[in-house]
Formats: C-alpha cells, structure tokens, sequence
C-alpha cells in the first residue's frame, strides 16, 4: 500500500494516522505534504480544537524512507534540498499551527520520526516506546528541527549523546527528563492522546493558543520583551467574549475563595 496520512475525527479532535505499515510508518513527500495540508483545514475549521498524530499498528514512525534516500543519492543535490524542505514546511507548520499537537508515540519513533514528535506540543507514549536518532550508523545527521528541539529540552552534554551517537532512549527517561508527558500501557498511546486533546478541548481555544505563541516567542525573547508579549496577550483575552463569562463561572464554583 502506499504511503497516506489518513485523517480522522474524534470530537473536537482531528486524528492524524502516518500510514505506511510495510515499511513501519516511513515519512515521504505524500504524507508530509498531506499533513501541511491537514493543519490548514484544522486551523480555518471552528470544529477542530486540537490534533493528535499517531502511526498505525504498533510503530510510530521509523523517519525517512531508506529505499527513497537510496534512489535520491542519484539524483543532484537539489532534488534532495527540495525533499528535506517539504518535510521541514510539515514541522513549521506544527510549530506555528495556533492549536494544540499531540503525539501518541507506540513502539519506535526514530529518526525524522522523532522529530516529529519532538515537533510536537505534547507527546504521550507507551512504556515500551523507544526514541533514537540513528543517523549517524548510517553517515547521516539529524534533520526536521530534531537538534534545535533536544537543544532546548536536554542538556547539552545528553543531547549529544542522542545526535551524535544515536544513543536509543526508552519513554520512561525521556518522561522523567521532561521530554515525554505521560506515559501509558503498550498499545494504549492513541487512547491516552485522545484523553489529554479531551482536557485540551474542554479549555478556552483563545487562552491555549495564546500559550502556546507565547511559548514558541519565549524562546528568543529577552525578559522586557516577552513581558510586552504577555501584557498584551493577557490584556486581549480580558476582553475577549467568552472571558467574562468564564471568570464568572469559576468565581460562582469556588465561592468567590481564593485558591488554596
């Protein structure tokens, strides 16, 4: 069968399948083109509230296609640039996309596959999920924003140990290290994303996405600017129309208390 990025709807959540089962969910033009256009039909719909990627069967993604990898080394260099840019414009659009992403890792995410998930706001995965970046036994080097995401997750010094020797990281650590955001029985990733989009979805859309900007502008920003960012984000959902009725709810639920 063919590669496919098969979309789905559970709820306010749009389900996102990498299908490719015969060569473990391998990511190629078709499904990273598909998935950029997935995102623009869920961020223009008022329906979707968030999405969730997995792989079908028991593999997340084992990253590049290695038959198509091969068949490009005889190919110019540009044809290859081109390529690596299609799926760099996927995580982009993860990146910037204004809704929540979840992925729900099973079995292996290596490689690109892992960056994907990297991409990714929350990732939940199996107990058993490994995640390794092998490149490096293959002569090749990280791509699709792994290095810049692991970066800014780990220390330098593991980080490393991941890119540069292409060390295998079982779910547990990269959960106790604060990579991975929860962890769940074999076979029940998908379930447990499905839940964690549930909490998402039951939340103000323009508070999360306003979260989620401002982490994505944290990350270059100095302390004055970011606070100029809050400022405004925060002064704009005061007065957005849902707002008020929200406070009045929450007041009316705790008694007018303060939290303790």
């Amino acid at each position: 069968m063919p590669a496919a990025l098969l979309s789905t709807r559970h709820g306010a959540t749009m389900v996102l399948t990498l299908s490719h089962p015969e060569r473990h969910n391998a990511l190629g033009p078709d499904i990273w083109a598909a998935g950029v256009e997935a995102l623009n039909v869920a961020e223009s719909s008022n329906e979707v509230a968030s999405v969730v990627i997995a792989g079908a069967g028991a593999v997340f993604s084992v990253g590049h296609d290695l038959e198509q990898l091969q068949a490009s080394r005889r190919e110019s260099a540009s044809h290859q640039v081109a390529l690596t840019e299609g799926l760099h414009s996927w995580i982009e659009a993860i990146r910037s996309f204004p809704k929540p992403v979840v992925a729900a890792v099973e079995g292996v995410a290596a490689d690109a596959g892992f960056a994907l998930a990297l991409a990714c706001d929350f990732i939940v995965a199996a107990r058993n999920a490994q995640f390794a970046l092998a490149g490096s036994a293959l002569g090749l080097s990280p791509d699709a924003g792994a290095s810049w995401s692991l970066a800014r997750a780990l220390p330098r010094q593991l980080a490393g140990e991941l890119l540069m020797l292409g060390t295998r990281v079982n779910a547990e650590r990269l959960h106790a290290l604060g990579v991975v955001n929860r962890v769940c029985g074999p076979g029940t990733a998908l379930h447990e994303a499905l839940a964690l989009a549930g909490q998402i979805n039951a939340l103000a859309p323009h508070a999360v996405a306003s979260g989620k900007e401002l982490l994505a502008l944290a990350e270059a920003a100095t302390l004055p600017e970011q606070l100029a960012h809050e400022r405004d984000r925060f002064v704009a959902n005061l007065h957005h129309a849902d707002t008020g009725a929200a406070i009045a709810a929450f007041r009316e639920q705790r008694g007018a208390a303060p939290l303790t």
